[in-house]
Formats: structure tokens, C-alpha cells, sequence
């Protein structure tokens, strides 16, 4: 059974890159629900798992709510970037699949939050590579319909480390029909970047949700 947050737990928020921890710089002080920390965790799952499982070590984060997000290749044919992606389940290179917590909370928070995108619910695949055009098709023919290189072994290192309830949200920066062709093109203000930025109040809407008594 998913986690529940404690009552006073903290939030977590892991991305990989510089670019997308600057995106997310109105989070570095605590948010309405609780302290919010933002975690840059480097490229690839190794990285991730390991910064992931050094935090959680620190006894400011028991019981944190972990949540990953940055950018994502999108795996459908008619995605596009900007959409978002909210995982109902994360599958790391290795196979590991984590479900996800209040994914439809999400989903409706981040519809409030970036009028106008569109969210897309399912798999976040991981890979620990760039996945392009053939392994794409390939990826999404297992019921993936996104995929990135951290959110699986960020997840999965969470549910390792303790009673840590965990989502994953990310900005489909390419397409089937629209590849990147260098992350680098993101910090001339691409349209994920801007979405990125505006997702703080979702998160702390998931966050906040944690925290509520159960009946």
C-alpha cells in the first residue's frame, strides 16, 4: 500500500539538471505545507539513486513526500512539447515498477495550474540513455507513454529508504514528431521550461494533501 505523509513531513523535490532546478527556484523555502527542499541529483539513475538514498539519509527528511519532475521524452504520437506527463507509475531501467501517489490530484492540480497543456496519466518509463526513434516506438509499445532517465531509480530508492510517499510529473521537452536535438536548446525559453516553472503550486497542492487527517 502507497505511503501517507506524517503529520510536519517535508517534500522533496528531485530533478536532474541545473536548467530544471532553476525552474523550480520558488521552492527552495518552505512551502505552504512544510519545508521544501529541491534536490539536483545529476544525469542518469545511478546519480539519482544515489543523491536520492544521501538525502533521505538526513533526519530532516523522515517521512518525506518525494516528488520527481524535470523533463521527459514523450512516447505517444500525438504529444507535443509543453504536455505534461503525471506518472500513476514509475519502471526503472532495471524493470522495478513503483506506484505512484495521488496521481489524479495531480492531474487536475497541474490542468488548474497550466490552462491550456495537456496531461497526460500513465507509465514513466526509465531509461539510462537518450531514447530516440526506433527505441522510442519500442518503449511505447510496453505501455510506457513517456520516458526519462531519473524518475524510477529516484522512486524506487524513496520506497527503499522508508514510508516515503512518492509521484513523478514531467514536461515533455520532445516528441515522436518533435525531437530535441540538444538539451541546450531549452535555455533559449522553449515552451517546457516555461511550464516547468509554473507547476510549484500543484506540487504543494500534492504535498498539502499528504498531510490531511484520513477518515
Amino acid at each position: 500500500m502507497p505511503a501517507e505523509a506524517p503529520p510536519g513531513a517535508p517534500l522533496l523535490i528531485a530533478c536532474a539538471l541545473g536548467i530544471e532546478r532553476f525552474a523550480l527556484r520558488g521552492a527552495v523555502r518552505a512551502g505552504p505545507a512544510g519545508p521544501v527542499t529541491v534536490l539536483r541529483t545529476g544525469m542518469g539513475p545511478h546519480a539519482a539513486g544515489r543523491s536520492v538514498t544521501r538525502a533521505l539519509g538526513d533526519p530532516a527528511l523522515r517521512g518525506a513526500a518525494v516528488l520527481a519532475t524535470g523533463f521527459c521524452a514523450g512516447l505517444a504520437p500525438d504529444m507535443h512539447p509543453g504536455d505534461l506527463v503525471v506518472a500513476a507509475r514509475t519502471r526503472g531501467p532495471d524493470g522495478t515498477v513503483v506506484p505512484c501517489v495521488g496521481t489524479g490530484l495531480l492531474a487536475g492540480e497541474l490542468r488548474h495550474a497550466v490552462p491550456g497543456r495537456t496531461v497526460h496519466t500513465g507509465l514513466l518509463t526509465g531509461s539510462d540513455h537518450v531514447v530516440r526513434g526506433h527505441e522510442r516506438a519500442a518503449l511505447f509499445r510496453t505501455g510506457a507513454i513517456a520516458v526519462d532517465m531519473e524518475s524510477g531509480a529516484t522512486l524506487q530508492c524513496a520506497v527503499s529508504a522508508g514510508a516515503h510517499p512518492v509521484a513523478a510529473v514531467r514536461v515533455v521537452v520532445d516528441a515522436p514528431e518533435h525531437e530535441l536535438v540538444r538539451i541546450g536548446t531549452v535555455r533559449g525559453g522553449i515552451s517546457a521550461f516555461r511550464v516547468l516553472r509554473s507547476l510549484l503550486p500543484a506540487f504543494f497542492e500534492w504535498h498539502r494533501s499528504l498531510l490531511l487527517p484520513r477518515r
